[in-house]
């Protein structure tokens, strides 16, 4: 009888399984499960970055001396696996009490918050015990929303087909291949060990918000045209212009005088425009395919592309693009993607209504235009200062 009533219940499962058009539900879950183990495998591979801030060790009479230990590497492990333990049971009953909605969104952004501070506490001068005491309460706190975040999500994936647990699974997987690809291009910049960090840590903070997004994007898949013209903005204003115009020649002369006017506001004017243009005779992904709102998150990558070209009075991250060809190269695909990606979701977002509804999607588009306009003039002001 037991096994029979869990057959029906796989059996009403794989039924109730969710559209995959484009594979979107897949991706979703896929960057879900990178998501949940970003945190331990972030700080993990950092440990030089944290051991060098604690290090203790002075020259004394032609020996060193080390005046204390912290064992951060012995303490990161218990303050990262204890609340693992502690808070996955209490996540049993949490479900009890608190909706998905609140466990899961609730967790990533708090998890995002510590991510931030942990990033801007590269850029801040402490006694060594302080930065030990607050860097261990927010391992503490960063892997406790973690174990809430992972208990949920596999409490969601698990009412899907096995397919999408593969899938989850895979994402986790790869988080640890994640940090470590990141911190490999930390060291390979060559710049300074403080430079080095912050770029390091910057990245699971995009990592995260990506992930937020394709949580909030689940549910709500009838609202892919909104999400998509707000995203396109916030992401093109959050660099253009308050970034890119920062950017300056890497030759000397007269150029210099037409650098910022031709590569900056022309080249991302007509780009633009010939992106927009270009959609009465293409319009690829179709209305209809998820792989539209996948590569629309995709220009994310443009951020810290752009802000790593030669943007002048930086303090924080490194110059990994000097050349004044590869910032036209970036900014032509930035601008022509961005002309592309708004003017397909302006035009699809009616026709995905009923005939009748078609005049309020289209002034309702009109809100979430306005609105990555606003997200993206609010988000510059802090990318700017992290260059």
């Amino acid at each position: 009888m037991e096994q029979d009533s869990k057959y029906e219940y796989k059996m009403k499962s794989d039924q109730q399984a969710p559209e995959d058009r484009g594979h979107l539900v897949g991706i979703i879950f896929f960057i879900l499960g990178l998501g949940t183990l970003l945190p331990w495998n972030f700080f993990m591979t950092a440990t030089k970055y944290f051991e060098n801030r604690l290090d203790t060790s002075e020259w004394s009479n032609g020996t060193v001396v080390t005046s204390r230990e912290y064992y951060f590497t012995n303490w990161m492990t218990l303050l990262s696996q204890l609340p693992l333990l502690l808070f996955t049971l209490l996540n049993s009953f949490l479900y009890q009490r608190l909706s998905e909605k609140v466990r899961i969104g609730g967790s990533l952004v708090f998890i995002l918050l510590l991510f931030i501070l942990t990033a801007v506490l590269v850029t801040v001068a402490m006694e060594k015990d302080t930065f030990f005491s607050v860097t261990m309460a927010t391992i503490w706190f960063i892997n406790s929303f973690g174990a809430v975040l992972q208990g949920s999500l596999f409490g969601l994936v698990g009412l899907l087909p096995q397919k999408y647990s593969a899938v989850f699974m895979s994402g986790q997987g790869l988080a640890g291949t994640f940090a470590a690809v990141a911190m490999l291009l930390a060291i390979y910049s060559e710049v300074d060990n403080r430079s080095a960090a912050l770029g390091y840590f910057i990245t699971p903070c995009v990592g995260t918000l990506i992930t937020l997004m394709s949580y909030v994007l689940l549910p709500h898949i009838i609202w892919v045209m909104a999400f998509c013209v707000t995203f396109v903005f916030t992401v093109t204003l959050s660099v253009f212009p308050a970034v890119t115009v920062d950017v300056q020649s890497a030759f000397k002369g007269r150029w210099q005088m037409y650098f910022t006017p031709v590569c900056c506001f022309l080249a991302f004017n007509i780009m633009d425009w010939f992106g927009r243009t270009i959609t009465s005779v293409l319009q690829w992904p179709p209305k209809e395919s998820r792989f539209f709102p996948a590569l629309v998150v995709a220009r994310v990558v443009f951020i810290p592309l752009l802000m790593m070209c030669n943007v002048q009075k930086r303090t924080n991250m490194p110059v990994l693009f000097p050349h004044d060809a590869v910032f036209v190269l970036i900014m032509v695909l930035f601008s022509v993607s961005s002309g592309y990606f708004v003017c397909l979701s302006m035009s699809y977002a009616p026709q995905l209504v009923e005939p009748k509804d078609a005049e309020r999607a289209g002034a309702l588009m009109t809100f979430f235009l306005a609105l990555g306009l606003s997200l993206g003039a609010a988000l510059s002001f802090p990318l700017r200062t992290l260059v």
